[in-house]
């Protein structure tokens, strides 16, 4: 229960890739942290590319930075709706700002480029978002994970062992 006491908030909308969101989500509620599923607000429910339902918890209007350890962000198709919210993306924004830690995998980083953290950083997301990555400023690396400072990355659901123990490395440390 490394992660007693944590409270991490996962990013949700349609079309979130099915493994991103809930292996982290089950993981990390595996080593005792506190999990919250964050929608954009514009429903109570989203579907992943698979067909795997996640409910709500709250609106990414309804929380705060202050609120939560650590903010993840899966991929899919979804990071590119959720980029379109304002309330979100001043969120994942706040949080960075504050030092909490931010975790993205595959297409995420879409929301770390519109929140505007990426710049000055090193970083990975799936290949095809590559130039995207490297035109927000962030210096692209092909490595499973990658930690710089408050900020964890992967590629895809094949570095989700990875991704979660490194996660896990970084919330243990703090």
């Amino acid at each position: 229960m490394k992660l007693k006491g944590k409270r991490i908030a996962i990013l949700a909308e349609d079309i979130y890739e099915d493994l991103e969101l809930w292996y982290p989500l089950l993981r990390m509620k595996e080593e005792g942290a506190e999990v919250k599923v964050i929608g954009t607000g514009s429903a109570n429910q989203y579907t992943g590319k698979h067909g795997l339902p996640v409910q709500v918890d709250l609106s990414a209007d309804q929380v705060r930075a202050d609120d939560f350890d650590a903010v993840i962000v899966p991929g899919g198709y979804a990071p590119d709706r959720m980029r379109r919210y304002e309330a979100l993306l001043r969120f994942v924004r706040e949080a960075f700002e504050k030092g909490k830690l931010i975790a993205s995998i595959c297409h995420g980083p879409w929301v770390l480029i519109s929140a505007g953290i990426l710049k000055g950083r090193t970083a990975t997301c799936f290949f095809a978002i590559k130039d995207d990555v490297v035109n927000a400023g962030a210096k692209y690396v092909d490595q499973e994970v990658v930690r710089d400072g408050n900020l964890i990355t992967s590629r895809m659901p094949a570095d989700l062992p990875a991704f979660c123990r490194e996660i896990i490395r970084a919330l243990s440390e703090g």
